[in-house]
């Protein structure tokens, strides 16, 4: 009998532990060699699992819910139907599921009972798993099963939405949440992104003042006296946030007028120009010029990556945070960027962005004006030289060079950046270019 075994994929170079989401075969069904078996999640993305042999899926040793380490081994796949039964019967019980997010009082133990001698496991044939792909299955492949993500299964049922009369939108018909909430009448939701200051958010009616946003959806509170367990999202951002703890960062800040930036905006919008894009590619196309603040430190030294990535910072709606890069954002046009975006913001919403789509960022920009803030300090991402904090824009009377007195709209900007790599000079000349770029040429960023 040839029993071949399903590890928990490596989806990324950092990760050392999955969350099993979904089986999408059940023990007992015919798996074709390249067919998506369950979903894993990794730290910031769900992504299938393929089979890399043919055969009936056997046991299942970690159930939905459970987390194991890379490597683990977690379902049998069998070569014949008859196999099946032998398999199951010599594979360990199956793990349970995590635990619920609020922690209970222990409860007392209960007394050890005798535990069986143990049965021989099946000689397994060492066969990996093949390479994870992005979320991308066939719909249904013609045998009738609905194929959604691992979100739009869970909302249907808290919504009582048959998934069979979903049409789906995704890879290949694949349902995705937003779909769910389309059928049922509701507004679909969208991550809380840096999508423009001030000067783009809505005026609320009769008092002239910028209509705020509400709360990110990430925010997820627990009842009084609970203890709430981070997601495998959340830890991913506890990780990274202690390590950066180790970085001598420093701070610098400058203030930047944009009447005509906002000008310009208003003449691309309508072309689907958003305001990340905008800043993305003024921020891309000064970092060219300031290859210093686009290098991080490595233990060989300064390095120096071959392309400008700007990572833009996503509060997603289950909690956490992600950063969807926008890749070579100095060369690429400024409508392609903005298409981009939207792209990335789509699935970066049902987690399916490849690892590559939310790891590779060399310069990361977080933007907190569109819920009014005035300034704050961004924490500086793991791997990365330099982070800039964007607030809102607001009108303001200021001094002009001419020393006459007008009312300009202006918004303050906070690099932190790692001072092993850039120093004080550096970051106050990109700041100084990036400032120019915004204030005289804006129209450039469209050529």
């Amino acid at each position: 009998m040839a029993t071949h075994e399903i590890f928990m994929p490596a989806l990324s170079s950092t990760m050392t532990e999955g969350k099993i989401v979904e089986w999408l075969k059940k023990p007992g069904e015919r798996v074709e060699r390249g067919e998506s078996v369950l979903v894993v999640e990794s730290d910031k993305a769900d992504m299938d699992v393929e089979a890399f042999q043919e055969g009936f899926l056997a046991a299942v040793l970690m159930e939905a819910g459970s987390t194991a380490p890379v490597g683990e081994t977690i379902g049998l796949i069998v070569e014949t139907e008859a196999e099946i039964a032998a398999a199951k019967a010599s594979a360990p019980a199956p793990a349970a599921s995590a635990p619920a997010a609020a922690v209970p009082a222990a409860a007392p133990p209960a007394p050890a009972a005798p535990s069986p001698a143990p049965v021989a496991p099946p000689a397994p044939v060492a066969a990996p798993v093949a390479a994870p792909q992005p979320v991308a299955v066939p719909a249904g492949a013609g045998d009738g099963r609905v194929v959604a993500t691992p979100r739009a299964r869970k909302l249907a049922a808290q919504l009582g939405v048959a998934l069979a009369s979903v049409r789906g939108s995704g890879p290949n018909g694949r349902i995705q949440a937003e779909d769910v909430e389309q059928a049922t009448g509701q507004p679909v939701s969208v991550p809380r992104v840096a999508e423009g200051t001030a000067p783009a958010m809505a005026v609320a009616a009769g008092n002239g003042a910028a209509a705020a946003p509400a709360a990110p959806a990430g925010q997820s509170f627990g009842r009084a006296g609970e203890t709430v367990a981070f997601n495998t999202l959340q830890q991913a951002v506890v990780r990274n946030m202690n390590a950066s703890l180790a970085v001598p960062c420093f701070h610098v800040g400058y203030t930047i007028t944009t009447d005509r930036l906002d000008a310009f905006y208003k003449q691309v919008k309508a072309k689907g120009v958003t305001m990340t894009a905008l800043l993305a590619k003024a921020v891309g196309v000064t970092l060219a010029r300031h290859p210093q603040l686009n290098a991080s430190a490595s233990e060989a030294g300064m390095a120096y990556p071959a392309s400008v990535n700007v990572a833009v910072a996503v509060a997603m709606d289950d909690g956490g945070l992600i950063t969807p890069v926008l890749a070579a954002a100095d060369r690429t046009d400024l409508y392609s960027l903005s298409r981009n975006w939207a792209d990335l913001v789509a699935r970066s919403r049902s987690k399916q962005l490849k690892p590559e789509e939310y790891t590779t960022g060399t310069f990361t920009l977080s933007n907190l004006g569109m819920f009014g803030v005035d300034r704050f300090d961004a924490i500086l991402p793991p791997g990365t030289g330099a982070i800039l904090a964007v607030a809102a824009s607001r009108p303001v009377v200021a001094a002009l060079k001419d020393g006459s007195i007008a009312v300009r709209r202006q918004m303050q900007v906070n690099l932190t950046a790692d001072h092993r790599v850039i120093y004080g000079t550096h970051a106050a000349a990109f700041l100084k270019d990036l400032a120019d770029l915004i204030e005289n040429r804006p129209e450039s960023l469209a050529l």
